[in-house]
């Protein structure tokens, strides 16, 4: 679960320290959002993963599909949670 967080951490990190003028509009702490839940989704990807653990170790197709299945649950929450924690700021 740690690695997934800090995976999905260090690239939103990548993206929130990139905004040079952010709008004035937007909180002082507009930051805080989005990181905790780039951080909860990447965390829940990676419980997922490590559930996934018998079906991965299995030989042939059936292990493959478990581990293309873990990585498109992973992608598609860190993308969720990089929409519900951008909205309203960078996510316009």
């Amino acid at each position: 679960m740690f690695i997934g967080a800090f995976i999905a951490l260090v690239l939103m990190l990548l993206l929130l320290f990139s905004v040079d003028q952010p709008d004035p509009a937007w909180s002082k702490y507009w930051m805080i959002r989005p990181i905790v839940l780039i951080f909860m989704a990447g965390a829940a990807g990676g419980f997922f993963y490590s559930i996934m653990k018998p079906f991965r170790m299995r030989p042939g197709w059936k292990g493959l599909l478990a581990k293309f299945s873990c990585l498109f649950v992973y992608i598609v929450g860190i993308w969720m949670g990089s929409i519900l924690g951008l909205d309203g700021t960078l996510w316009n």
